[in-house]
Formats: C-alpha cells, sequence, structure tokens
C-alpha cells in the first residue's frame, strides 16, 4: 500500500569512466527523485 507521505526512490544508473585502463563502469544510485537533478549535475 502506497502512503500518501512516501518518498518515491529511483535508480540512477551512471556510466564512468575509468583513468587507469580508460574503460567504462557503471555506477548504481538509490536515492529520493528530488535529489536525482543535483546528483546528475554534480560532475564526480
Amino acid at each position: 500500500m502506497k502512503k500518501a507521505d512516501a518518498k518515491v526512490f529511483v535508480k540512477v544508473i551512471r556510466m564512468v569512466k575509468n583513468a587507469q585502463t580508460g574503460g567504462y563502469q557503471f555506477s548504481e544510485q538509490v536515492m529520493p527523485a528530488d535529489e536525482v537533478d543535483k546528483a546528475l549535475a554534480a560532475k564526480k
């Protein structure tokens, strides 16, 4: 059952380049939906 005050969570998958090998890896995070824009805007 969903409650009116429950938070909505989403999974964010980013492709990150490995500096040592030059290959790409996938980074997965589960976060509240309202923080997704801030997380994607930040460069890591």
